[in-house]
C-alpha cells in the first residue's frame, strides 16, 4: 500500500527550547484512517496543520501525495498540496452572506474554473451523501452547528481530495449534535477516503480508525490498532490518558 503522508523528524518550536512538535516520524497509507489523540497541548492540531502548509516545520521532512516540504517551505508545493488535500476545522467558517450552495461552489468555479452547472450538481450530490440537501438554499445562521459543520465537508469534498484532514471536528458542537457529524466521517471512510482525524470521540475512533497515535508533549508516544491501544496500550503515558478519558 502506498504511503499518502510521509512525516520524517519533523519538529516546530513556537519558543525557544520547548518543541510544539519534536522530532515526530510517522507515515498514512493511502485509504487509511489515522486519528490522532492526546492531551491538550500535546501538538495533535500543529501536526496536521503541517501536512498542508498551514504551519511551518524547523527541521525534518513532510511528503504528501509524492510532494515535498521541509523547513524551507514553497508555496507552490503548498499550493500543489492544498488542491490534493481538503481541511475541516473545529469552527466551519462558512461564508454567511452566501447561501450553503454558494459556499460549496465557491472554490470549485473560481479555484478550479468549473462550469457553474458542473459545481452545483456536484455540490447538491455532497449535500445528499451528508444528509441535509434539503438546506441547499439557507444561510449558515440558518443551520445547527452540525448542519454547518457537514456544509463545512461536503466544501472540503466539492474539490475531490485525496487526502482528508479534520482537526477537531466536533469539538465545538452541542453533545446532541457530535453524532450526525460522525456519521458523515463514518460513510467517508467506507468509501476508502484516506483520512488524519484529530478527536477525542473514543468511540468513534475504536469504529473507524485503522490506527490510533497518540501524542503527548509533541511526541509520538505509541501508535497502535485501535483495539490493542483501547484495550491493552502499551505505553504508560498511554494508558494514564484513557484512564483520564474513560
Amino acid at each position: 500500500m502506498n504511503s499518502a503522508i510521509l512525516v520524517k523528524g519533523i519538529t516546530k518550536r513556537f519558543v525557544p527550547g520547548k518543541p510544539a512538535l519534536d522530532k515526530v516520524s510517522l507515515e498514512v497509507r493511502t485509504g487509511e484512517v489515522l486519528v490522532v489523540m492526546g492531551p491538550s497541548g500535546s501538538g495533535k492540531s500543529t501536526l496536521i496543520r503541517t501536512f498542508n502548509g498551514l504551519e511551518t516545520i524547523d527541521e525534518g521532512l513532510i511528503n504528501v501525495l509524492g510532494i515535498s516540504l521541509d523547513a524551507n517551505q514553497d508555496d507552490r508545493q503548498i499550493r500543489r498540496i492544498r488542491r490534493r488535500v481538503g481541511m475541516v476545522f473545529q469552527q466551519f467558517n462558512l461564508f454567511p452572506h452566501l447561501s450553503i450552495l454558494e459556499n460549496i461552489t465557491l472554490a470549485p468555479i473560481k479555484v478550479q474554473k468549473q462550469a457553474k452547472s458542473q459545481a452545483e450538481a456536484k455540490a447538491i450530490e455532497l449535500l445528499f451523501q451528508m444528509g441535509i440537501k434539503e438546506q441547499a438554499y439557507k444561510y449558515p445562521s440558518q443551520l445547527s452547528g452540525g448542519q454547518q459543520q457537514r456544509v463545512a465537508i461536503a466544501r472540503a469534498l466539492a474539490l475531490n481530495p485525496e487526502v482528508m484532514l479534520f482537526d477537531e471536528p466536533t469539538s465545538a458542537l452541542d453533545p446532541e449534535r457530535v453524532k450526525e457529524v460522525l456519521d458523515a466521517m463514518r460513510s467517508l471512510a467506507k468509501r476508502g477516503m484516506t483520512m488524519v482525524i484529530v478527536t477525542h470521540e473514543i468511540g468513534f475512533a475504536r469504529d473507524v480508525a485503522d490506527r490510533v497515535l497518540f501524542m503527548d508533549e509533541g511526541r509520538v508516544i505509541e501508535t497502535s490498532p485501535p483495539a490493542e491501544f483501547f484495550n491493552n496500550a502499551k505505553e504508560r503515558r498511554s494508558r494514564q490518558f484513557l484512564n483520564q478519558m474513560m
